[in-house]
């Protein structure tokens, strides 16, 4: 039950405090003299969405209070207790709208989002109106609807929360075979590189006489160089194919003297 709403700065009140007696409260008055800016007020500090230019002409920001009595057993303990703030007998929800239209809210003291005010006011208000028929077609309330005509009571949070534990370990289990897809792949390049090393079969002392070759691959390619580079200075003759082939196996070369 609503126990108390305090408004400032919202729309065109500048203070107001509200504390409806018990049993059936009536608003009555004429069209403007504000009696939808309560409701207006009331649905802000829910976390209704609503108009956003709420804040009244002139101030920096307006702010709503409303403290509902909170008995034990009560639906809205169940949203406390999953947001993690502590419940008591008072629900103090208190929400706060800037003139730059950034909002917070809080919940006993506790900073929260507009979706814990939300929750928490599906649990607290109900709203009626002309169209109420159309709140049979909201699927959100239909699994609510079943297990209430089903007597289900508490059996139906059991299942919720069983589920929550399933989608969990489903999580858990994605995640695992993720990380063993990668293991596999990692075993998968680690046997190709194996095999290739295998295939390769390197021997000890292999890398010197490989390098002992290379040198001397290098060393043969620089005597023809040198071989080309002489005949150029000598004048035409036979070609550097024909003086390359004067080398004798040892790489020196074999001069003809002339006559």
């Amino acid at each position: 039950m609503l126990l108390s709403l305090e408004i400032r700065d919202m729309l065109i009140i500048d203070r107001l405090a509200f504390e409806p007696g018990p049993g059936l409260n009536a608003l009555t008055g004429e069209t403007g003299a504000g009696k939808s800016i309560l409701l207006d007020s009331l649905g802000f500090v829910l976390g209704w969405r609503g108009r956003a230019d709420m804040v009244r002409s002139g101030a920096s920001e307006g702010e709503v209070v409303a403290v509902f009595d909170l008995p034990a057993g009560h639906p809205a303990r169940a949203v406390l207790d999953q947001a993690g703030i502590a419940a008591r007998d008072e629900l103090i929800l208190r929400r706060v709208n800037r003139a730059d239209g950034r909002k917070s809210a809080w919940v006993n003291d506790r900073r929260v989002s507009g979706e814990v005010l939300r929750a928490l006011s599906e649990r607290l208000v109900e709203l009626h109106g002309q169209q109420d028929d159309r709140g049979l077609l909201n699927v959100r309330n239909h699994r609510a609807m079943l297990d209430e005509y089903g007597g289900l009571g508490d059996r139906g949070a059991q299942v919720r929360a069983a589920w929550q534990r399933r989608r969990a370990a489903e999580e858990a289990l994605a995640e695992a075979r993720e990380a063993l897809a990668e293991i596999a792949a990692e075993e998968d390049f680690l046997r190709h590189a194996v095999a290739e090393l295998e295939a390769l079969a390197p021997r000890p002392g292999e890398e010197e006489e490989l390098d002992a070759r290379r040198r001397q691959m290098q060393g043969a390619g620089k005597v023809l160089e040198d071989i080309s580079r002489a005949f150029q200075l000598l004048g035409p003759g036979e070609g550097a194919e024909g003086l390359a082939g004067s080398v004798d196996r040892d790489g020196r070369r074999v001069v003809q003297r002339p006559g």
